[in-house]
């Protein structure tokens, strides 16, 4: 076996046995990730000169009988709207050019205090928004599952990262299900935290409200050993609650007992039938395991969702992009002859793509003040009930298992005109972030007609991460770990 296939926590556990070295472990990842990256596309920037250098270290430190800390010598993947001081960072956007910032989003700080090396920043939807990481201004990137097919998005190229064996481990961020769909896509792990457990400083936002960062891995243990690193309270963010200790070391027996509800609102939608089907068989799994299956009601959520949702998104990515103005940083233009109106629409007309320009015009359409109150401000409203409905809901059930989305990845260029479709596939995973909750996106298995990964997801009120992670220990157990994919790579 090589390095590549072990997991982030046997890497690590080698490296400090000196089974071989950290900079063994980062050229085995790199050699895949230069076999594979011609068809894939997952990544935006390579760093493997700082990523060696950083391996170097932690063999130096090793050397020593120093402590590396729990990640020592395992390489990852960062999404590329999360700042690392001195490497190019674009966000999947013309607009912000060949930026570097020049300091650290605080989740990578943590990450390099816990040893780990930097193999590249991931491609991503331009701004987060998409979920094809098709909308991309540096190309798509392909599914390690079928290369014909979307790794889904926006955080689809850290998923592909992930799937294809080029890190055990990345993160990525989810606004509105962009962890939980691409993992599912790529036959993987992926986990949006509570909204205030991570730290958000330092990462370039989207909806600012909505937003949250989290991993992805091939193994429960992968994501509960990141989590345990990652979970800090961050003075920087101001969203960031402190107070929050979370033990996240996997426990047996997390199943036995617990109250795992479906929602009797989402029972008329339509499924894939592999998708159907992997409901039913881990409904059966987890009763045979000693949970007791229940339903609850989210008429609120089933109805005003998704509306509330774009209303909110639109207004607030229109806030945060209107920086971005080619004057202070990022994309450039020869403005001789033009007043600074005219050279601020030069640079967002050519900086922007069609995606973020359309939700830029719809935000500022929702928060003019002749229609701020109708609609804006109506949505936060209904956003309370929604968050209240999922708070009556928990009375009665410990976690809601649903679908990540209703059907398996689609190939790639594919335009869907089903809106009802659509509607059900955003129902799924937007409501999520609407109320801050946790969402765990677990492998199930693979269809059997055409091999592609099947995803399920577990939502919890909020604060049960550590709960979330321990179930779906469990399920891994039985329904067993993904694969490193190689679907024509």
């Amino acid at each position: 076996m090589d390095i590549y296939e072990l997991s982030a926590r046997d890497i690590a556990l080698g490296v400090r046995d000196k089974k071989f070295s950290a900079v063994e472990a980062f050229d085995s990842c790199l050699s895949r990730l230069s076999a594979c990256e011609g068809k894939i596309a997952a990544l935006i920037t390579r760093t493997a000169e700082r990523g060696r250098e950083q391996a170097k270290a932690i063999d130096a430190l090793i050397a020593k009988k120093e402590d590396v800390g729990p990640l020592g010598g395992v390489p990852t993947v960062l999404k590329d709207n999360m700042c690392a001081r001195g490497i190019r960072t674009t966000a999947g956007s013309r607009i912000l050019g060949d930026w570097e910032p020049p300091y650290s989003a605080t989740v990578w700080d943590l990450l390099q205090n816990a040893g780990a090396t930097l193999l590249g920043k991931a491609n991503m939807d331009e701004f987060a928004m998409g979920n094809t990481t098709g909308t991309s201004a540096f190309g798509p990137t392909a599914n390690p599952c079928d290369i014909t097919r979307v790794p889904g998005g926006s955080s689809g190229g850290s998923a592909a990262a992930v799937s294809a064996g080029y890190s055990p481990f990345a993160l990525g961020s989810d606004t509105g299900g962009s962890i939980r769909q691409p993992a599912s896509y790529c036959g993987i792990y992926g986990f949006k935290p509570t909204y205030g457990l991570v730290s958000r400083y330092g990462l370039i936002a989207y909806g600012s409200s909505l937003d949250q960062i989290g991993p992805f891995a091939r193994d429960m243990e992968d994501l509960a050993l990141v989590m345990s690193v990652l979970a800090r309270h961050d003075p920087k963010d101001s969203t960031s609650v402190p107070g929050k200790n979370f033990d996240f070391t996997l426990k047996e027996g997390a199943v036995k007992g617990k109250k795992i509800a479906l929602v009797k609102d989402f029972k008329d939608f339509t499924l894939d039938s592999p998708i159907a089907d992997a409901m039913k068989r881990v409904s059966d799994i987890l009763e045979k395991e000693g949970a007791l299956i229940t339903e609850v009601s989210l008429p609120t959520v089933a109805r005003y969702a998704v509306a509330c949702y774009y209303a909110i998104a639109a207004s607030e990515a229109h806030t945060n992009l209107a920086r971005y103005d080619g004057v202070r940083y990022g994309y450039r233009v020869s403005d001789e002859g033009m007043n600074l109106k005219e050279s601020f629409e030069k640079v967002r007309s050519e900086g922007f793509g069609v995606e973020v320009k359309s939700r830029i015009i719809a935000g500022t359409c929702l928060t003019e003040p002749v229609r701020s109150e109708e609609y804006y401000v109506a949505a936060t409203r209904v956003r309370t009930l929604i968050a209240s409905e999922f708070t009556l809901a928990f009375k009665g059930a410990d976690c809601i298992l649903q679908p990540v989305t209703p059907s398996l990845p689609e190939k790639i260029g594919f335009v869907d005109d089903d809106a009802t479709k659509g509607y059900e596939s955003d129902l799924y995973t937007l409501p999520v972030n609407m109320a801050g909750l946790p969402g765990l996106s677990f492998f199930t298995g693979y269809a059997a007609d055409s091999g592609l990964p099947v995803g399920l997801q577990l939502v919890g009120p909020r604060w049960s991460d550590a709960t979330l992670l321990n179930i779906g220990f469990e399920l891994q157990k039985i329904l067993g770990r993904p694969k490193i994919a190689n679907g024509g790579i």
